[in-house]
């Protein structure tokens, strides 16, 4: 991981990054919430597996008719679970590590040359300049729809 320098109260020193991450994926949960976001992440993996599991106990249990119809039930149990609308800030926070190290490298670029110490004064400081908060949005919005195929949805 590359460590960034940043302004302290002392002057500028090393933050690391894990506090540098902390602080930006609380700004895009902040953002999210504000928005109202809420995203659905399609399974395709998990809806595939369910189907040939109910395919399979339906063959085992009624023959080449229980294939049929233990398919047919599975797809239609993986197709009813998929596109669940959560809202994003959960959506983020369940994201594996690398993808919030992913993500907060994009979102870093444009918060690089900001002066801030912490989460909330990133945030107020984002939140408080239009074209900075469009910026992360489109971020955020792009890093949903691109990298996790997420369907996005806003909620006032």
């Amino acid at each position: 991981m590359v460590s960034t320098m940043i302004r302290t109260g002392t002057g500028f020193g090393d933050a690391g990054m894990p506090v540098r991450a902390d602080a930006v994926m609380a700004l895009l949960s902040h953002v999210a919430t504000v928005k109202g976001m809420q995203a659905a992440v399609t399974h395709s993996g998990r809806g595939a597996m369910l189907t040939g599991a109910s395919a399979f106990v339906g063959g085992m249990l009624g023959g080449p008719p229980g294939i049929a119809v233990g398919g047919a039930v599975g797809g239609l149990l993986g197709w009813m679970t998929s596109g669940q609308f959560k809202s994003v800030p959960q959506v983020l926070m369940e994201l594996p590590a690398a993808e919030k190290e992913k993500l907060c490298t994009e979102a870093m670029a444009i918060v690089k040359n900001l002066d801030w110490t912490d989460a909330a004064q990133l945030i107020a400081l984002v939140m408080s300049n239009a074209a900075l908060k469009e910026k992360v949005l489109v971020v955020l919005t792009t890093y949903l729809t691109n990298e996790l195929k997420a369907q996005l949805k806003y909620v006032e």
